[in-house]
């Protein structure tokens, strides 16, 4: 027989909060515990199961101790593996494959977020991920669920969020010294292509397309060696990268949506739990 106290799920589970939310308060909310429940868990963690002290308290802010660093590794390590138990054992229908279509700029920003979860909930499912254009996209009659952007007014499916194009350019980059103003665009497949080129026109601003590409990552290089400006949506500017405006003399932006197409020929439950991780992982 074991000499150790056993490591509780559900203790290890509050411990995590903590160290992510950076207090008991914030972590209660996580776990639906009370301050006080959280407090206790912890002080019975620390005084009584592990003899060790976790946390370093600054006021209302806690930090973690080098040995609760140490425990962090093993706890999500343990919480992982008892997802999987109860996954596997619980719902042995749940394995499988789905097919996610989407642009890779979305793969890039949300994807991994949510294929995390999905994977430390279900393990034994094999999730494939087809990159491609919208217009491409929707034209497959091969994938499960497919994230695709559309105008106002052609909207398909389910609404996941809506995004504002904005523009971007490298720290530095003046716009207002390049003329004609060199993009670095999407190629011809996307609309927000042509909403760009518009507003320029309407606005008497010359611009040239010095550089196209499908991929929003080699766009993204381009821009931050500050050869062009882009113009994509609000969420995935980031990195060097800064937002111009008005006052940097371009025009404002439409909005776009941004949608989730499902299947009527392939649904089942692997599906419609995939499809509520990418509408939680859109919010």
């Amino acid at each position: 027989m074991s000499q150790y106290q056993s490591l509780d799920a559900e203790v290890l589970r509050t411990f995590v909060a903590i160290a992510e939310q950076g207090g008991f308060t914030r972590a209660g909310e996580v776990v639906n515990r009370t301050q006080s429940a959280v407090s206790m868990q912890m002080k019975r963690l620390e005084e009584d199961i592990l003899q060790r002290q976790l946390f370093e308290r600054e006021g209302r802010q806690v930090r973690l101790t080098a040995e609760g660093e140490v425990l962090l590794g093993y706890a999500r390590r343990i919480l992982k593996l008892h997802g999987e138990v109860f996954n596997t054992l619980r719902m042995p229908h749940m394995v499988g494959v789905v097919r996610i279509g989407t642009p890779d700029d979305y793969a890039m920003r949300f994807l991994p977020g949510i294929l995390t979860r999905f994977a430390q909930d279900y393990p034994l499912i094999h999730v494939e991920v087809h990159c491609d254009s919208s217009k491409h996209l929707m034209q497959r009659q091969d994938l499960d669920l497919t994230i695709v952007t559309r105008e106002p007014g052609n909207e398909v499916g389910q609404l996941l969020r809506q995004e504002r194009l904005v523009w971007a350019a490298a720290q530095g980059f003046c716009p207002q010294e390049q003329r004609p103003m060199p993009l670095a665009l999407f190629n011809t497949d996307c609309f927000c292509r042509a909403w760009t080129c518009n507003a320029l026109e309407q606005h008497g601003i010359e611009y040239r397309i010095a550089y196209t590409s499908p991929s929003l990552a080699a766009l993204f290089a381009i821009v931050s060696a500050g050869l062009a400006v882009t113009a994509q949506l609000h969420s995935l500017i980031g990195g060097n990268l800064r937002m111009l405006d008005e006052s940097d003399g371009l025009p404002q932006l439409h909005v776009a949506n941004v949608m989730l197409l499902r299947n009527s020929q392939q649904q089942s439950p692997i599906t419609d739990c995939m499809a509520g991780y990418i509408v939680e992982g859109f919010k």
